[in-house]
Parts: C-alpha cells; structure tokens; sequence
C-alpha cells in the first residue's frame, strides 16, 4: 500500500519544481516533504524526482503520479454519489490551449462548484501530450485520439482570421498581401509551438513562406498588437470579430479563415468526477465554437 502522503508530496514536487514550493502547497516544511519523497524512493525502490531547477519526475514519478491523480478521481466520485460532506474539493489538472482559455474555456469551469482546476497553458497541436503523459485528467486538443485509456468528445471549430490593422495594411501591402509582402511584413507568433501562421500562409498561398515575427505569448496581446499596427497574426473569431464589424482590424486577404478542429480527451478513471466539467465544456463550446 502506497502512503497517500508521500505520493502527494511527489506530486506538489513536480508540479510546483521545487521542496519548497511543494511544501507550501500542502501546508508543511521543506523537510517533511525531503523525508516523504526519501521514503518513497525507498519503497519503490528507484529515483522518483531528478533534482533540478526545476525538480521534475522521472517516468516511474510521473507513474505514480498518475497513479495519485488517479486515486483522488475515484475517491472524489465515491464522495459525490454518496453525498460525503466534508472531504474538500478535489484539484482537477487540465491541459488547455492559451486561445481557448482566452474565448470559453473560463465561462465552462465557472459553471461547475465544488472542485479546483490546476490549469497547464499549451498548444492545441501539444496539450495531448500531457494527457498521454499521466500528467492531467483532461485537455484541450486538435487530435481526435485515439489515446489509450481515454474517450474523446468533439468540440467543435475554432476559427482564426489573418487580421491586421487598415494602417499596417497601408504601410506594409498598399497592393494587397501577396507573397512578396508576406515575406517582408512582420507577423505575430505566439511561441516556437505555434505553427497557424504557417498553415494559413500554405492554405493561402500553397507554400511555406518564411516571414520576420514578433513573439507574443500572449491571445490578447495578439490582439493589441494587430490593433497597434505592430504585426499581422492568426485571431481566434470570437476575440476579432467586433473588431473586424467596425473595422479596425481586416483580413489580410478576405474569405481565407483557418478552422482548427478542437477536442475534449480525458482519462476513463477521471471520468466522474469529470462529468459536470464535461458537460460544461460542450455547453460553451456549442456557444463559441463553430460545429465540428
């Protein structure tokens, strides 16, 4: 038998990246939580936790992990259907993209009381990797799976529109956007993960076209900067379209959207306790999201 708090003790390490920021996660010191990972080890046997900064888990930690994420869903919806006061609300870990949070994903986990959520900020094209890692319960993702061990529910399209501002327009493509001045115009890219600019500009032009870029982690700071006239980029639909109504954003070229297909992936143990965040998830996608 696994001591529960030694496994949450390896859990908070990993995720927080630290003995100090896991033990002010769970309320104790530093050298408690040293004690309970080095007993860890030495019951399974094996390095759980490569010391670092950050400290990460090695693949047996993040086993076990999984294994404690695991354990909590369960215990969560035995307490749900049994109507258990008194046990606290259980912290869900969901991978979700940055323009999804950004759009309806906010509006779906406000609907759900009593439980957490630990939300991880990635690519749609790269959020299944931390579900087929053990390291959420669910995400976001553009892969329709399969993935072992977990169901997959559409979510519907996200539509992004090459927009920029009428005066980036005026000083950068005064003859429209062609290949030559997407060459030379700067664009927008979110991080080294974010290939929409490149899609769009292969949907558009039938080529990869290599353009100077501005990096911005930020969907809303996309947004300000095509606003500013500092650069063109991919907007999701819901954050441009007032903006595109009055027209202080345009479409680099007019009837070119890129629809990106989204999903809902989470593991069959979650499942229960992830049933009111599911239901949510679909109800706001239905609301923002064009159908799959």
């Amino acid at each position: 038998m696994l001591d529960p708090a030694q496994l949450a003790a390896l859990a908070a390490i990993h995720r927080r990246g630290s003995l100090e920021g896991a033990a002010a996660v769970l309320g104790v010191t530093p050298s408690a939580i040293s004690q309970r990972l080095k007993a860890l080890e030495d019951r399974v046997g094996c390095l759980l936790i490569r010391r670092g900064s950050p400290c990460t888990a090695t693949a047996p930690g993040l086993r076990l992990i999984r294994h404690h994420d695991e354990v909590a869903a369960l215990e969560a919806a035995v307490a749900q259907d049994l109507r258990i006061g008194g046990a606290g609300p259980v912290t869900l870990r969901l991978a979700v993209n940055a323009d999804s949070l950004a759009t309806w994903v906010i509006p779906a986990l406000a609907a759900v009381d009593g439980l957490l959520f630990d939300l991880v900020i990635d690519d749609q094209a790269h959020s299944q990797d931390w579900l087929r890692r053990g390291e959420v319960a669910a995400a976001v993702t553009s892969h329709s799976g399969p993935l072992q061990g977990c169901e997959t529910v559409p979510l519907g399209r996200l539509r992004y529109h090459a927009t920029a501002s009428p005066g980036f327009m005026t000083r950068w493509m005064p003859d429209g956007a062609d290949r030559a001045a997407m060459a030379r115009a700067p664009g927008l890219t979110f991080s080294d993960k974010d290939t929409l600019q490149g899609d769009w500009l292969r949907q558009t032009f039938g080529r990869q076209i290599a353009f100077p870029t501005h990096r911005i982690a930020s969907s809303h700071g996309f947004v300000d900067a095509a606003l500013a006239g500092l650069g063109w980029g991919m907007n999701p639909a819901p954050l441009v379209a007032n903006h595109m109504g009055v027209g202080r954003l345009v479409e680099l070229v007019p009837g070119t959207a890129l629809d990106v297909p989204l999903y809902w992936q989470f593991t069959r143990q979650s499942a229960p306790v992830l049933a009111p965040v599911t239901r949510a998830m679909k109800t706001e996608a239905a609301r923002h999201l064009l159908s799959p």
